[in-house]
């Protein structure tokens, strides 16, 4: 992992900016200031918690994360095209074509600077990066075999409308596969109530974010998807990933302190969600009827 120095970077003070100043477009405010070396990543550019069989080492972090995109890779149909929505900084996109065995693998993702630095893993994928939105997608109806979005549905700017147009690019009989972070309820009290609203806006997420699993469900029924399948898992995903988060920041060196302190109050207030219930971990299947 790479280090980050003694000072924050420009990178890093437009982030904490834009916690106050989000802009039209939240997402790729907040996602333009994590880079490959954001040093609380799980492993050098994977931005997702991992799909854990441990505890949350720091040895199982590379196998976890790969994990969480093998198991949804291994739900899309072999030898198709498939369309990777909100493909990060790319090293998914390996694992995509490894599993998948596209004919050919798009990678969709609105953080243009995501798609610069994802290249090389872009290019070793065999995939075709275009910048757009998930609730616009730029790709002729029934025209792909399979749609994967690991970790990034809660950003898009509505659930309903990215289901839609999963529902409108995918052919008869296409599958859906993806991962989500649901709410089971909404927060109770002032404690719960600040912790929720300030996770929201440190993600630059909306309200419409928070959505509970038969919520996800509905809106994905509602677009005309059939055989869904709904897996929670936050104890092989968040409860791991945590663990480590915060191990990390007990003997993280030469990261800022201001950084390391809002670090620590992020992972305490979803430790404190996650705690009591308020947040899952979603895997949906779904498909299209033939």
């Amino acid at each position: 992992m790479g280090s980050l120095g003694t000072r924050w970077t420009g990178e890093n003070l437009r982030h904490i900016f834009s916690v106050f100043r989000q802009g039209r477009n939240p997402t790729a405010t907040v996602y333009n200031s994590l880079g490959r070396d954001f040093f609380l990543a799980l492993a050098p550019g994977w931005l997702n918690l991992g799909l854990w069989e441990g505890g949350g080492t720091e040895e199982e972090a590379p196998i976890a994360v790969r994990q969480l995109v093998e198991t949804l890779a291994s739900d899309l149909p072999t030898g198709g095209i498939i369309l990777d929505v909100g493909s990060g900084l790319g090293v998914q996109d390996p694992v995509i074509a490894e599993v998948a065995r596209p004919r050919r693998l798009i990678a969709l993702n609105i953080t243009e600077s995501q798609l610069r630095d994802g290249k090389a893993a872009l290019s070793e994928a065999g995939a075709h990066p275009i910048a757009g939105d998930a609730i616009r997608i730029p790709l002729a109806d029934a025209s792909v075999d399979g749609v994967i979005s690991v970790e990034a549905a809660f950003h898009f700017r509505s659930r309903q409308r990215f289901f839609a147009e999963a529902r409108r690019v995918l052919r008869p009989g296409g599958v859906l596969t993806m991962s989500d972070v649901p709410i089971t309820r909404f927060p109770r009290g002032p404690i719960e109530l600040l912790a929720g609203l300030s996770q929201l806006r440190l993600w630059g997420l909306r309200l419409s974010a928070a959505a509970t699993p038969d919520q996800i469900a509905a809106a994905v029924e509602a677009e005309g998807f059939r055989d869904i399948r709904v897996q929670l898992c936050g104890d092989r995903v968040i409860d791991p990933a945590l663990a480590v988060i915060r191990t990390r920041l007990e003997t993280a060196h030469g990261v800022p302190l201001s950084m390391r302190l809002a670090a620590r109050l992020m992972l305490a207030q979803m430790r404190l969600l996650r705690r009591r219930r308020v947040i899952d971990y979603l895997l949906l299947r779904a498909t299209t009827p033939s």
